[in-house]
């Protein structure tokens, strides 16, 4: 096979499935719409379509890794179902080349009776291997799965750890063309996901596909080579990980942001005791009382959801980050630093609506996409009301429209060499936790900084210094 030959072709595919709202509505369909064709009337109808995919179309092709992601609900696993060939799309087609293994639900595939011996050879089995071969991989399948003499017993009595441990070492040690994983590693351990992943990273560079549910965004971030955002069925975007993520990002600020719209609305008639009519001015700046929700209906509206930010952010801009700049311990702006340097990160944020119980907090992540910190003021609010250092609360207190704020982020550099993201962000907190969040205004790439070494005076390897030190002992 050609590494330029996709090893997946998805195209136009779409699957459609008959919801009945009785029982008794089944029957109906398989009997009366042929009873109508025989005598020449057209055929009635006792359900209604749900298509939970609709039109989707890729390639993946040797050795790449597409990450598929989107809100439960919106068609992910029953991409990957039909994909492996489990379920039959209702139109469009499949096409794919190689061996396929599949880890779609917890324990798929599996008898209960048979032992995990058993099961691990019907699998190599259907994956088309003989027995001499299986028996050649066995050591290796019990070897990564690691759970000792129950390999012996009957499935039925795993554990779901154990379970999901026997069914990837199963697939992955088969040397597939194509892996399919369905965020079946989510129930295992984190050496085992450690392992599962450095297995899934040497398949890829030995040139097996991988298409990878989950909703650990960086999981998908540092895993993937493509993603795929499916809302509703319908791929709304298809990129790079990092800007699907975004949009995903932007999606779920979305939903949210009309989830409390609803609630201040609801809440609103109920005290007006209008039921039918929806709000057509806000009540001032009463508090929401439905379903845990912080915000004001004032807040709420005050800012249209309509208003989009630029293209690497998102919010309702109720409180809008206008700029970061990166200083060192003297306050000058800089740009390069070496570990044990002082850094200083300032966020502005301007408030465009009345706003209170905020939270400006920041994120760093390296090149390779990886989150290396995050901290908000909302974490050292945390600390001073758990009595654990003294301070002003900034989570009480309220901004006016058009009020500044503006937050210095200290900390002494202990990054490895590298270049590094500052993502910022002004959130509205319902809680002094993190616990009840809507977000006001988020920025990616919103500063760049770079760590460098002094390669003869300090010198480490790694993404973070340790600050070690050692001490010769008597042999």
């Amino acid at each position: 096979m050609s590494s330029n030959d996709p090893v997946v072709k998805v195209d136009g595919v779409g699957k459609c499935y008959q919801l009945y709202e009785r029982p008794r509505d089944r029957l109906l369909q398989m009997v009366i719409p042929r009873l109508q064709r025989s005598f020449g009337q057209s055929a009635a109808r006792f359900y209604r379509e749900f298509w939970a995919l609709q039109d989707v179309s890729f390639e993946a092709r040797r050795g790449e890794s597409i990450g598929i992601v989107g809100r439960n609900g919106s068609g992910k696993s029953t991409l990957l179902q039909i994909i492996a060939g489990t379920l039959t799309p209702t139109t469009g087609s499949v096409a794919t080349r190689g061996r396929i293994a599949a880890l779609l639900e917890l324990g798929s595939g599996f008898n209960p009776d048979f032992t995990g011996r058993e099961n691990a050879y019907l699998a190599g089995t259907l994956l088309g291997l003989t027995r001499s071969e299986m028996d050649a991989r066995f050591d290796d399948v019990a070897a990564f799965a690691d759970i000792g003499d129950f390999i012996d017993q009957p499935v039925k009595t795993y554990s779901s750890g154990m379970f999901v441990r026997l069914a990837f070492a199963t697939q992955v040690q088969l040397d597939p063309d194509l892996l399919v994983v369905d965020e079946a590693l989510a129930v295992g351990d984190s050496l085992f996901q450690k392992r599962c992943f450095e297995r899934m990273e040497q398949l890829l560079s030995n040139g097996t596909t991988l298409l990878f549910v989950s909703h650990d965004q960086e999981s998908i971030r540092t895993m993937t080579h493509r993603a795929i955002l499916l809302r509703q069925g319908v791929v709304t975007m298809i990129g790079s990980p990092s800007d699907v993520l975004l949009a995903y990002r932007k999606q779920l600020h979305d939903e949210e942001t009309a989830h409390l719209l609803q609630l201040a609305e609801r809440g609103a008639r109920r005290r007006s005791g209008a039921q039918a009519d929806p709000i057509k001015q806000p009540a001032g700046d009463e508090q929401l009382d439905t379903l845990g929700a912080v915000a004001t209906v004032t807040e709420l509206t005050a800012v249209p959801t309509s208003i989009r930010a630029p293209d690497r952010s998102f919010g309702n801009l109720s409180a809008q980050v206008v700029g970061v700049e990166v200083r060192d311990g003297d306050g000058k702006t800089c740009a390069v630093f070496h570990p044990g340097d002082r850094v200083r990160i300032v966020v502005r944020c301007a408030a465009r609506a009345a706003v209170s119980n905020v939270n400006v907090s920041l994120r760093i992540r390296n090149k390779e996409g990886v989150k290396m910190y995050s901290w908000g003021t909302l974490n050292q609010d945390m600390a001073i009301l758990a009595g654990l250092q003294a301070g002003d609360i900034f989570w009480e207190r309220r901004f006016g429209a058009g009020e500044q704020l503006l937050v210095a982020f200290d900390f002494l550099c202990t990054l490895g060499q590298n270049f590094y993201e500052v993502q910022a962000a002004i959130s509205q907190e319902g809680k002094p936790y993190y616990a009840e969040q809507r977000m006001l205004h988020w920025v990616d790439e919103a500063a760049f900084f770079t760590v460098q070494a002094k390669q003869r005076e300090y010198f480490f390897g790694g993404v973070m210094d340790l600050r070690m030190s050692c001490v010769a002992l008597e042999a």
